[in-house]
């Protein structure tokens, strides 16, 4: 158990900027496929779709998403950056390309926010 929560503690460790779980359906296109995802968390540098047979590492995609409580989507670029390939739990990090100065504010407008979402605009598309 020591050697996963030093990975683990690693990986936190690498993060720049604070996390915020989120229920959100995110547009992700590739040059050939569009897919509906499920955000789990997200931060100004990335978010993490969860429930998803992940790209390989280095992928670039587009996706598009609202937060809670917003009205505007936000549209960005992305390369996949971290894979989780086991079969129960499959999912993809995804580090934001191309995120505007405004479009970051707003994510870290959200990120801070310690008010709970009320439940019917946690899985908003």
């Amino acid at each position: 158990m020591g050697d996963v929560a030093s990975a683990c503690q690693r990986r936190i460790e690498r993060r720049r900027a604070p996390r915020r779980p989120v229920e959100i359906w995110v547009e992700e296109s590739t040059d050939r496929e569009l897919y509906f995802q499920r955000g789990a968390n997200i931060s100004a540098g990335g978010i993490y779709l969860e429930r998803t047979v992940p790209h390989a590492r280095g992928t670039m995609i587009s996706i598009k998403f609202t937060l809670p409580g917003d009205s505007l989507p936000i549209q960005v670029g992305g390369q996949i950056v971290n894979v989780h390939d086991d079969a129960a739990t499959p999912g993809m990090g995804v580090q934001f390309v191309g995120l505007t100065d405004n479009d970051r504010q707003r994510i870290e407008r959200f990120v801070g926010q310690v008010d709970d979402v009320p439940g019917d605009q946690r899985l908003a598309r």
